[in-house]
Parts: structure tokens; C-alpha cells; sequence
């Protein structure tokens, strides 16, 4: 959609301009999805049962405030329970978060890229989305963040691990950050594939709560990815109580199901068996994200449950050559592919295509390391 000529309403320019967000496509049956940063393993015996149990009720609705797992939660870190929200995805907390703080005039700042539904939330708010620049090494430049907080920003949000690029903020970084902006500008901290990151100095967004010096921080989190309930959509924000009141006025009442709340409940319970498929996503991510680099792509540090080709201008082809091959990846046209983590079955095969595409980029391509192709 780029104009309003053909709506039969009136609607606002800048969401009749707007795309809609596009999720990754879907794989059929002989490809593999690795356009989702979905988890690949099917879920657990005893999370399918509890969901199975709860769909005996559904006609009567959910609790709106998913009490018990804000409880839970509460539990889990040692914070008041009127610390935790829940919603129906951490990306639609995000949406209540920027909404509650921003409208016209008022600014919101981001990395970029980052998650694409960044600049939309922005917009939908009213508000001006502010991109500053990844690093050449594909990661946030805080200074830049910073040095771009102006008595109009409202709100920055910092990606850890960065999706789609992979590379973490350390704990150091963010805390020098953190004192750099004004105590009245909310901090979010997207900590969305917290669970796969093996790094020791990444940030923890529960280590800043806990050291109660920054209540301005709100952290995001969510069970789709780790905990494998993407369909399922349910997320959670720590953060003070006050701010989640504000996001909480401004949610959809009755957004997060009761199939959902019960999954992740379930989830929680089998907590460390759903750790061990982590960590055995975290080891493949690894093995695909140094098999990429010995084929001589130039792959950034890679902490989430995918890795980032930076194919820049020949994304879109070399997207195409994974399609082709029945690998479904997720192109970002002039940037780069971001590639799910998934079966061990796709491994060799990702391997293989990104090799034959490093070697077909035109010479001196800066997605490339010196000296690898032919």
C-alpha cells in the first residue's frame, strides 16, 4: 500500500503508506522454513496436554491478566507481580509500550536493522521512528543511540541479540548506555532470544531490574522462540509496576488465551528438558555459523537461534538459490538473509548453497572475507 486514492474510508497517510508486516514464508512440504526463527522441535508431550485440557473451556474467557503466570513470573525473579505483564507476544507489549508513551511529535529510537516491526509500531503511535546505524560489524551503536535522544524522544529500544543481524550488547555497554539517557525516557530491552545466547558478557535484562538503578528499563521476553509456543503467541515485560500500568490501559482486553497461559505454565514446568533443546539449537547455530565463515561468508557473531548473510545488494538472488533448493530463508532485500536455525537435516544443505552463492557474488562483495572466491 503506498496511497490512500483507492480506500473507501478516510485513513491516515502515513498507515495508508505503510506496509504491513510480513512474516516469513511459509515452507511446503518438502522444504525446510528457515524463515521464522521458529523453534524446529516439535512440542513437548506434557505442553500438548495441558493446552488439550484447556480447550475444554473455551467458551469462556480467558483471564485477562494471565494471573497465574504472572505469578509465576513474579516468583521466578523476585519482583512484585504488578512488575510482570503478559501479553499475546512480547511484540505486542511493545505496541501497548509505545503507544502508553508516544503520538505526534514525539520520537522513537531504534538500531537499524533491527526487527522490521520497529518502525511500523512508530508510525501506527503517530510518533517519528528514529533509525541509527548498526556498526560495520552489524551491531547497535549506543554512543549513536544516545547522541540521538533529543527532549522528543519517548522511548529507544535496544535488540539483544539484534534480530536479524545476531550479534548481543554486553552487560557493559548497556549500562554505560543506560546512565546516558534521561530517567524519563523509557528504555526497552528486547531480550526475545535471551535463551540462546551463550556469550558471558551479554546483557541481562533481569540483572538491571534486580539492581533497581535504571526503573526506566523495561524488559521484554517471550515463549515463542526458546520455549517453542509461537503459535500460541504469549510474551511477558518485567519493568516497574507503573509503566506496565500504562501498557496494561492501553492492551486489548482478553488477548492472551487461556490455551496460551496454560502452555507456558506447562512450559515452565518443563523447564530444563525445553533448556537441553536450546542448547542443542545454540551448538548447531554455532557449527552453521562457522561452516558459513570457513565458505567465506563474512557472518557476524550469531546469538540467537539464526545467523546473517550479509549478501547486501545480491540478497534477493541468493535468496532465491536457498528457495530453490527447498530452503525457505527470510531476505531483507539490499541488507541481507537471515537464517533460521533448524532441523539438523537442513545443516548440510544451508552449507552447501551458501557456498556455491559466496563464490557467484561479484569479486570484491563486502559480504565476502578476502580472498575466498573464484
Amino acid at each position: 500500500m503506498t496511497d490512500d486514492s483507492d480506500i473507501p474510508i478516510r485513513v491516515r497517510p502515513e498507515i495508508a503508506a505503510l506496509p504491513a508486516y510480513k512474516q516469513g514464508r511459509q515452507a511446503g512440504a518438502d522444504a525446510f522454513k528457515l524463515s521464522s526463527n521458529e523453534n524446529p522441535f516439535d512440542p513437548l508431550p506434557g505442553v500438548l496436554e495441558a493446552v488439550q485440557a484447556s480447550a475444554t473451556a473455551v467458551n469462556r474467557y480467558p483471564d485477562a491478566s494471565a494471573g497465574r503466570l504472572r505469578q509465576r513470573l513474579a516468583e521466578r525473579y523476585g519482583l512484585d507481580v504488578d512488575a510482570v505483564h503478559i501479553g499475546a507476544g512480547s511484540v505486542s507489549i511493545l505496541a501497548q509500550l509505545v503507544q502508553a508513551t508516544s503520538g505526534p511529535g514525539d520520537e522513537v529510537i531504534y538500531a537499524w536493522r533491527s526487527f522490521e516491526a520497529y518502525p511500523w509500531l512508530a508510525v501506527v503511535a503517530g510518533a517519528s521512528a528514529v533509525q541509527v546505524p548498526l556498526t560495520d560489524d552489524y551491531r547497535h551503536d549506543l554512543d549513536a543511540m544516545a547522541a540521538a535522544i533529543t527532549d522528543r524522544t519517548r522511548v529507544v529500544i535496544v535488540c539483544s541479540p539484534n534480530n536479524p543481524t545476531g550479534p548481543i550488547v554486553t552487560q557493559d555497554e548497556f549500562d554505560a548506555f543506560a546512565q546516558k539517557v534521561p530517567s524519563n525516557v523509557l528504555i526497552v530491552l528486547d531480550e526475545a532470544y535471551s535463551e540462546f545466547v551463550t556469550d558471558p558478557a551479554a546483557v541481562d535484562g533481569t540483572r538491571i531490574l534486580s539492581a533497581r538503578r535504571h526503573p526506566n528499563v523495561v524488559v521484554l521476553r517471550t515463549f515463542s522462540k526458546a520455549f517453542g509456543l509461537a503459535g500460541l503467541r504469549v510474551g511477558y515485560a518485567l519493568g516497574h509496576a507503573r509503566i506496565l500500568d500504562a501498557a496494561r490501559t492501553t492492551s486489548i482486553p482478553l488477548s492472551v488465551t487461556a490455551p496460551a497461559e496454560v502452555a507456558a505454565l506447562a512450559s515452565l514446568d518443563a523447564e530444563e528438558e525445553l533448556l537441553e533443546r536450546v542448547r542443542a539449537i545454540a551448538e548447531r547455530r554455532d557449527r552453521v555459523a562457522s561452516g558459513l565463515r570457513d565458505a567465506g561468508w563474512d557472518v557476524p557473531e550469531a546469538q540467537g537461534n539464526f545467523v546473517w548473510l550479509p549478501a547486501h545488494d545480491e540478497t534477493l538472488a541468493v535468496a532465491q538459490a536457498f528457495d530453490d533448493a527447498g530452503l525457505i530463508v527470510r531476505p531483507f532485500a539490499g541488507d541481507g538473509i537471515r537464517i533460521s536455525i533448524g532441523e539438523e537435516e537442513s545443516v548440510e544443505k544451508v552449507l552447501a548453497i551458501a557456498a556455491q552463492a559466496v563464490r557467484d557474488l561479484p569479486s570484491g562483495h563486502r559480504g565476502a572475507r578476502a580472498g575466498v572466491q573464484s
